[in-house]
């Protein structure tokens, strides 16, 4: 393709003669592709696919940036990178590419994970990114358990954990043992994703609806009292809850 060609030319051009761009390293540039990976996603949210063409390209390059400091430092090449995904999805397709025969999507992931396993995994928890979010990440490691069987059978069952596990928390903010009162806000976050799967509900996504509620309202809040001339800083809270039922009702 033409386009990306000239994509990768320009990449390799800007690390030479760019200031900015020859300082970086792999490590430097961890943030951006979290960054811009995050900014795809709110283009998709908002459902703006002009955006999201933009996004997407910006993704393309911390994809090559990546790859030419490996060039450079002789590790690999970007048309290694290409060949090795290629590779990939022929492997872990043989239903497509060899002849395996499966019906539906379930068996399609069920294959899947027996193929990355024979690829030498050890554990079936192995391949889930530390940099994931946790709230994500506590439920990618739930399903992956879930998969082999280690799974609470029914919801009530689950919620009956939660549950312990905010007892179990309230003991240890009485007690006064911090390390304690840490370990078990865990337990419960973990559990209630847990809680989440079994009714069908994203806790990242839901969350970060919650999130969008709260400065929504808050904003609300910020807006009315900059009309009224007021200083949020000198408002009181009975103040601001008012206005903040006020945005509710909205």
């Amino acid at each position: 393709m033409v386009e990306f060609d000239e994509f990768i030319t320009i990449m390799r051009r800007l690390r030479k003669e760019c200031p900015w761009d020859k300082e970086q390293t792999h490590e430097t540039l961890k943030k951006h592709f979290i960054e811009e990976a995050y900014e795809a996603l709110d283009a998709i949210d908002r459902k703006n696919f002009d955006d999201l063409k933009g996004e997407l390209g910006d993704v393309a390059l911390q994809v090559a940036f990546h790859s030419i400091i490996a060039e450079e430092e002789k590790i690999f090449t970007i048309e290694e990178v290409f060949t090795t995904i290629n590779e990939k999805l022929i492997r872990r397709h043989p239903h497509i590419y060899g002849d395996a025969v499966i019906n539906n999507g379930a068996e399609q992931i069920a294959l899947w994970d027996k193929i990355k396993m024979s690829e030498g995994r050890i554990s079936v928890l192995e391949g889930i990114p530390n940099h994931y979010p946790a709230l994500m990440k506590a439920e990618k490691v739930q399903k992956k358990a879930a998969k082999v069987g280690f799974e609470w059978k029914e919801k009530e069952d689950v919620w009956k954990k939660v549950e312990e596990e905010l007892s179990e928390l309230q003991s240890a903010i009485a007690s006064g043992n911090k390390a304690h009162t840490y370990e078990e806000f865990g337990d419960v976050l973990f559990s209630l994703v847990n809680y989440a799967r079994f009714i069908d509900v994203n806790p990242e996504e839901s969350l970060h609806s919650t999130i969008q509620k709260f400065t929504s309202r808050f904003q609300y809040i910020e807006k009315k009292l900059l009309e009224q001339g007021k200083d949020i800083h000198q408002t009181s809270l009975e103040e601001m809850d008012v206005l903040w039922n006020e945005a509710k009702g909205k």
